[in-house]
């Protein structure tokens, strides 16, 4: 009687949120909300991430993660509804007590998440916003798409927009990466929020060697920040000593195509 209790209570809720909140295909508007709050407008824009790496089922925290996104876009054909975005990433793993960066855990070096490049395209084709990801370099280049699960949602003056990912792809040997990861995007209308664009992330896979393997989730909490001086310093210092490339996006399809080239250390 009270899970059915629950479920009334639950299809009530939803009901009374209207249409406003039921998921909903893409047009032109919601495309271009969704580019421009990803990506931005011109000038490099850093998703910035808080957050923990904790053991599953345990719910152990193995580590606290801090990192960031930085991207930027171009429109090629201003006629159609397509972007393509450039973009680099890195998260960093802190001790869950004291902060410090990780470095070495029981003999094992702790290596930060670091992606020198992604290549990511959006097109509208009908109704649904379909993606194209390029990542990796030489033998390892992957092309991972074209994907259209990303639903489109508006609750009240605000778009939701959630893309959950389904990885199953082959790595070295015999082994395959398979992970489940789904970003939730909350785009506030203008002037509805001092910092309008925000999203929660979560992934589901094994650990890093280090933390023991295993099944864990990660979840991160992140928001974008339009200029590099605003980047927290916590991780701004740790960018600028030690990893400068991150500095910034690709500054476009030439310099992603030269890191492409390049065979993996």
């Amino acid at each position: 009687m009270r899970r059915l209790t629950l479920l009334a209570f639950i299809a009530a809720t939803l009901a009374g949120l209207g249409d406003d909140a039921k998921s909903q295909g893409f047009n032109r508007e919601s495309f271009d909300v969704f580019v421009d709050a990803r990506t931005g407008t011109g000038r490099p824009v850093y998703w910035y991430s808080v957050g923990t790496l904790r053991a599953y089922p345990s719910g152990d925290l193995l580590a606290r993660v801090e990192g960031f996104d930085t991207s930027m876009s171009d429109r090629p054909d201003p006629g159609r509804a397509l972007a393509r975005q450039f973009s680099r990433k890195i998260y960093i793993y802190r001790d869950a007590e004291s902060n410090e960066i990780l470095r070495e855990r029981n003999g094992v070096a702790v290596e930060p998440v670091a992606y020198p490049y992604q290549f990511i395209t959006y097109e509208l084709v009908g109704d649904r916003l379909t993606t194209m990801v390029e990542q990796g370099s030489g033998a390892r280049l992957q092309r991972i798409g074209p994907g259209d699960t990303m639903q489109a949602r508006r609750i009240g003056d605000a778009y939701v927009f959630t893309a959950p990912l389904f990885l199953d792809i082959p790595t070295r040997g015999e082994r395959r990466y398979q992970a489940f990861e789904n970003y939730d995007f909350f785009i506030q209308a203008p002037g509805g929020a001092s910092n309008p664009n925000q999203l929660s992330w979560v992934r589901y896979g094994e650990a890093p060697a280090w933390a023991g393997g295993g099944p864990a989730i990660m979840h991160l909490v992140t928001w974008r920040i339009d200029q590099w001086k605003d980047v927290p310093a916590s991780l701004r210092d740790y960018v600028e000593t030690e990893a400068p490339l991150w500095r910034a996006p690709p500054t476009g399809l030439q310099e992603i195509r030269r890191l492409q080239s390049r065979e993996p250390q």
